[in-house]
């Protein structure tokens, strides 16, 4: 957004500033560490009171998140010495470590905060991060056929509006992720970014983009973030011996496409048989639609390992079926990308196959064409998750 700030970059900046005061109140932690003694030793230390008090005036202005908030606050030195002889009096060893957990407390207030804080901000960038990523398939693909025309002249600069557009978008990725950790290869994407080579551009291509998008997409989603569970023991739902018909069919009307998408990808991510599960998004093909890839392994005892190309279409439907059209545009599609060759082109929908399209991919695939066409309708990857218990509760599908 030119000349105008956007509720994002807004958004960004409050973020910014509260990283900023958890930076402020670590290193004035850290002072204070420094400044507290290992043993029992009474007496006051004027700077080390005015660290405390900078201690405080920092807390307040680090807001709640999801209504927690830093409350664990320094202890001044009389307390810590009156708090050590105590201990050192009873004699107990648990009370010696509870104190000095307590005199630490505030450093692990501060582990815990900046942990929030960064689940917090890949909830707010994720959206935009994705649809930078797009921006950069879009970018490459453009690029990639000048290269083609480029591969004598390796050691030449690039140039052009979609180059400069890559920079552009990545820089925003950049901004986005602000102090989170960055992607494999992320160093190597913006050295071969500042160089600007053809020969650069091939590497990008090849080596630094896959594996940043790939890690980059992995990080977006914590599959250690917590499902919501309403009951605080298990035991009390046996003992009111609950009873009634199970429901069996998924609510695909909670998704929207991107969940749908997101689901999808989980469900190869972790299934044996498949490998290197990837996002292909082309946001020029027709639908401007996001297709996977996967290798598909498959052991023969007489020929060994098996690997084909899978391209997997995502098409959440709710309300219409895949159509015999349908089929034959998304088949088109597949040119977008070869090489190498698509071995397999599965269409994975939260619907239904028309009559139509199921006798069109029955007559592809009894062809001569090296390209085999699967379907994925609803009963199907029902059929699929009903093995996977954890997708259907982490997409809230019933």
């Amino acid at each position: 957004m030119t000349g105008e700030q956007s509720s994002l970059d807004a958004a960004l900046r409050q973020f910014e500033a509260v990283e900023a005061n958890l930076a402020k109140l670590e290193r004035v932690w850290e002072q204070i560490e420094a400044k507290t003694p290992s043993g029992i030793l009474f007496g006051g230390d004027p700077e080390h009171e005015d660290l405390c008090r900078s201690y405080l005036e920092i807390l307040k202005h680090l807001p709640a998140i999801d209504g927690w908030r830093l409350s664990a606050v320094p202890m001044d030195l009389q307390q810590i010495a009156q708090a050590r002889l105590d201990a050192q009096d009873v004699g107990e060893i648990d009370i010696a470590v509870s104190v000095e957990e307590q005199i630490v407390a505030p450093a692990k207030d501060q582990r815990e905060y900046r942990f929030r804080l960064d689940r917090k901000r890949r909830e707010l960038i994720r959206s935009a991060v994705i649809e930078l990523m797009d921006l950069v398939d879009t970018d490459l693909w453009a690029l990639k056929t000048v290269l083609e025309g480029k591969i004598h002249e390796l050691s030449q600069n690039v140039t052009g509006l979609h180059w400069e557009s890559l920079r552009d978008h990545v820089d925003q990725i950049e901004t986005l992720l602000g102090s989170m950790p960055k992607p494999d290869r992320w160093q190597d994407l913006r050295r071969h970014l500042a160089f600007g080579l053809f020969q650069d551009l091939s590497d990008i291509i090849r080596l630094d983009w896959p594996r940043v998008k790939a890690t980059l997409t992995r990080s977006l989603y914590q599959p250690n973030d917590p499902i919501p569970v309403d009951v605080a023991d298990l035991a009390e739902i046996t003992a009111s011996k609950p009873r009634g018909r199970v429901a069996t069919k998924l609510k695909w009307e909670a998704l929207s496409s991107e969940d749908f998408e997101r689901l999808i990808y989980a469900l190869l991510s972790n299934q044996v048989g498949y490998e290197n599960p990837e996002w292909l998004t082309h946001t020029n093909a027709p639908d401007r639609g996001r297709d996977l890839s996967a290798t598909r392994t498959q052991v023969d005892p007489l020929s060994g390992t098996i690997r084909s190309r899978v391209i997997i279409q995502c098409r959440h439907l709710t309300k219409s079926s895949v159509s015999a059209t349908d089929v034959s545009a998304l088949k088109d599609q597949m040119s977008l990308w070869q090489p190498p060759r698509v071995d397999v082109m599965i269409i994975a929908t939260s619907g239904r196959f028309s009559s139509d399209a199921v006798d069109f991919i029955e007559r592809h695939n009894v062809s001569d064409r090296a390209l085999r066409i699967e379907m994925w309708p609803d009963s199907h990857l029902e059929l699929l998750l009903a093995h996977r218990p954890d997708l259907i509760a982490e997409f809230g599908l019933r």
